[in-house]
């Protein structure tokens, strides 16, 4: 991780490697010394335009104020004002995985310190967003004044101090001299991680002409990383070795698959090797479930029916982009053995117990392997032996209080290419997987960090982000209840989503790690919360169903009459009406935390 600080760090020459931000620029769209468009705020604008941000998710405060005024001056760029910081971020991560990039704006500690939850979910599922904080007037730097939102003392560093861990580049820019080179290179380390960047303004510079923002910003070019060509053969002989000798092997797609890129070459492995396909519950979406041997997810105990059989049981396995963790693993209970697996990581290949090669970009690599190994259906053809078609839930009698499983029974017949599916902290995680998701529909949960509320916000920004699909969002009522508000923004922004509250009393997901008392939250009139939040402005519609019979009318309605609003369907089930894989799953990560200290 890199820090930049003006004041102490000084002028700097340009920045050497993959980013082109040369100080000539060319002589198309002038902009004259002095002019408002000849500031910093407003490169700042253009840079977020150029990489692929068209909504900005702010908090107002005092210390950014001024900023925000030029981020509304670009026209190409919207300002989404939220209900509060951590929405803001969680609005940007669902825009990033939208889009690819996405950007929120705050202001000082305050705002810091509140959309830092956000940013750390972000960090863990490897998305590139830039952050962006209204910081204290560049002349108070290095005095002994105390600002106010800070903790009261003359020390200014607390809230990069935070930010350090959970970004990949700081840039605290106050100073114009330098703020330039802060700002792309902040900018673009967060394209080439994947990961968000912090970028501290101070409130006085933002609408100051300066000499190197006289022009348009030229576009970046970031070189792509490249495979070590060596290494790379090197690896796939290795690998094609390793797989070849195997009787049935399987490949498995993981979360990294993403910031890898490698989706396409993934299929085209699938493809090639005539192996079996499953993924990893947090790489649901990441790859075609029409693919033509996929066997579903591969979560260990809860996997979908057959798939951990045929996954465990093989004698070679190739896992893409794994993250392999306590919620991934069911409490550690993989009966995966690292002899028998190839990993393959974004930039890093290991075969069985070594050797290990790195510098190996994996959709090099996999396209490269699906030119040299031999078919072999050998997995799935066992697959097709031992399948059983999967049984649909007993039919519900007149009246008779919804089940959650009759719920995504409806769920599923709604899914079509054009839609996309949010699935919160929770049951929903476990429910949503057993979704079959049709060719182009969207699939998004944040397995890694796991932070209830996130869906609320990441829904705003995903929807913002991606116009053209009607997206179906299943929360908790406990979720829920943390990050309400920006409901709000999703009318304010004309948002069309359909927003499915499972109202089911309490933290579903840790009674079944461990239950207590205080699992149990106050239930809430949600339907009228949103009611009071629509106040006639906006297009809004609300339901409350608790049998499948209003369930079926409140769905025909949000797809029919009301398809032009936000819908939300409040779902009232049984407070122990849960998955079966939630029920297993909450039984060994319970062990797992559980687990007495080693002997000292």
């Amino acid at each position: 991780m890199e820090t930049g600080i003006g004041s102490v760090d000084g002028p700097k020459g340009a920045p050497s490697g993959a980013v082109a931000c040369p100080a000539t620029f060319p002589a198309s769209s002038p902009t004259f010394i002095g002019s408002p468009e000849a500031t910093l705020g407003r490169h700042l604008a253009r840079r977020l335009v150029q990489i692929g941000v068209g909504d900005v998710f702010a908090v107002p405060g005092d210390f950014n104020l001024t900023l925000l005024d030029h981020l509304i001056a670009e026209p190409r760029l919207r300002l989404v004002g939220c209900c509060n910081e951590l929405n803001a971020g969680y609005a940007a991560d669902g825009y990033a995985r939208a889009r690819g990039v996405g950007a929120c704006a705050v202001t000082f500690t305050v705002g810091g310190l509140s959309v830092l939850n956000a940013i750390a979910g972000a960090y863990s599922e490897n998305l590139p967003l830039i952050c962006i904080v209204g910081g204290p007037n560049s002349n108070d730097y290095g005095t002994n004044r105390v600002p106010h939102h800070t903790i009261g003392l003359p020390d200014f560093s607390q809230e990069l101090r935070c930010f350090t861990p959970v970004t990949c580049y700081q840039a605290v820019v106050n100073n114009l001299e330098d703020a330039h080179e802060q700002i792309d290179k902040a900018i673009s380390t967060a394209l080439k991680e994947s990961k968000p960047v912090y970028i501290s303004v101070s409130c006085n510079l933002p609408g100051v002409p300066h000499p190197t923002f006289s022009r348009d910003p030229v576009p970046y070019f970031l070189a792509p990383r490249m495979s070590n060509q060596m290494g790379l053969e090197a690896a796939v002989e290795a690998t094609v070795a390793f797989l070849d000798k195997a009787v049935k092997p399987v490949m498995v797609a993981g979360p990294k698959l993403r910031v890898a890129k490698a989706g396409a070459a993934f299929a085209e492995l699938a493809d090639a090797s005539g192996y079996a396909v499953a993924t990893m519950p947090s790489a649901k979406g990441l790859v075609a479930e029409t693919l033509p041997r996929f066997i579903g997810t591969y979560w260990g105990a809860v996997s979908t029916a057959f798939c951990s059989e045929i996954v465990e049981s093989s004698d070679a396995y190739l896992f893409a982009g794994p993250i392999f963790n306590d919620y991934s693993s069911v409490g550690y209970s993989f009966l995966l053995k690292k002899e028998k697996a190839v990993i393959v990581q974004p930039d890093r290949v290991t075969v069985g117990n070594g050797p290990a090669f790195g510098c190996i970009m994996m959709k090099d690599f996999l396209g490269e392997l699906s030119k040299r190994l031999k078919k072999n259906t050998t997995a799935y053809e066992n697959y097709k032996r031992i399948w059983v078609p999967e049984g649909q839930p007993p039919e519900s009698e007149p009246g008779e209080p919804l089940r959650v499983n009759v719920l995504f029974k409806h769920v599923q017949k709604m899914l079509t290419g054009d839609s996309a599916v949010i699935a919160e902290t929770g049951d929903s995680w476990f429910n949503c997987q057993k979704l079959k998701l049709p060719d182009g529909c969207g699939y998004e949960f944040q397995m890694q960090y796991g932070s209830i509320g996130w869906s609320v916000g990441a829904l705003l920004g995903y929807a913002q982000g991606a116009r053209d699909k009607r997206v179906i969002a299943c929360i908790g009522d406990g979720s829920f209840q943390v990050t309400a508000q920006d409901v709000s923004t999703m009318l304010r922004c004309e948002q069309n989503s359909i927003i499915f509250l499972i109202n089911n009393g309490g933290y579903t997901i840790e009674v079944e790690i461990h239950d207590g008392p205080y699992n149990v939250i106050k239930n809430w009139n949600y339907t009228g919360l949103v009611d009071a939040i629509h106040n006639g402005e906006g297009k809004c519609w609300t339901a409350k169903v608790t049998c499948e019979e209003e369930l079926t009318a409140a769905i025909e309605t949000a797809t029919g009459e009301k398809k032009d609003c936000l819908c939300f369907i409040e779902v009232v089930a049984h407070k122990d009406d849960t998955s079966k894989e939630l029920l297993e799953w909450g039984s060994r990560v319970c062990a797992a935390n559980s687990r007495p200290p080693n002997p000292q």
